[in-house]
């Protein structure tokens, strides 16, 4: 195969010679790298799975036995999982600071500047309903997993990492399925939701009443806390909304 390898790259003078590793694997990644390198020259690797690799031993592994810079990485299974490599972000994440402009630019792909300009205004106009819960489930959601976007807020890293699991990300599917099997109207109208509805809605969504309660009261502690963010007027105004 490294003979094959060595003869195509002769051949065909290609202006990169990627490999592509799994960091899951860790040092059987760093030991083909090497092996690799020193039969057609690597100009570069790309490295999947990095959102398993905790400490990011195999990046920094690979780049100190090749030489060859980490180009992309995956953090995930789709092609929108496939990221450009930013040692500085990486080496946050082991230290256990974070990575928020990470964060960042998830969040402003997942939420459309007009969506989040008209969801500050019915903030600002106390009108916060279920119907605006579900998007910003929705908008977490569209972030990728839980876990790992927990992972990228200073301090949580190692703390998520130890939990493990993904009960976080179960709980917002069940949320969201409970509010999906609720009408717009009952959405937009909390108050309508009597015993019968609520066993409605548990059957619809695959839960348990028990579950809806539950749901009901995060989604009035929330309602609470941007009621109680809105008195404080002048300093919120301008630091978390837009202006009107």
């Amino acid at each position: 195969l490294m003979a094959e390898l060595a003869a195509l790259k002769a051949a065909l003078q290609p202006a990169e010679v990627l490999l592509v590793a799994d960091a899951m694997t860790g040092q059987d990644a760093v030991n083909s790298a090497a092996a690799f390198h020193k039969a057609v020259g690597l100009t570069g690797v790309v490295l999947t799975k990095l959102d398993g690799d905790a400490r990011g031993g195999a990046a920094l592994s690979i780049r100190a036995v090749t030489g060859a810079p980490i180009k992309f990485v995956g953090v995930g299974e789709g092609p929108e999982a496939l990221e450009p490599f930013y040692p500085d972000r990486v080496a946050s994440r082991i230290l256990g600071m974070g990575d928020i402009l990470s964060l960042a630019e998830r969040a402003a792909a997942a939420v459309a500047e007009e969506e989040a300009a008209a969801q500050a205004a019915r903030i600002r106009r106390e009108s916060f309903t279920l119907e605006d819960f579900r998007a910003q489930l929705r908008q977490v959601r569209a972030m990728g997993p839980l876990s790992e976007v927990l992972g990228m807020l200073p301090g949580l890293g190692p703390a998520v990492q130890q939990a493990g699991g993904d009960g976080g990300e179960r709980a917002l599917r069940r949320m969201e399925a409970i509010l999906d099997s609720m009408t717009r109207k009952e959405r937009e109208d909390p108050s309508l939701l009597n015993g019968s509805r609520r066993r409605r809605i548990a059957g619809g969504s695959g839960t348990s009443v028990a579950e809806v309660n539950r749901m009901l009261r995060q989604f009035a502690e929330t309602q609470r806390l941007v009621r109680q963010l809105m008195k404080q007027g002048g300093r919120l105004k301008g630091r978390l909304l837009p202006p009107a």
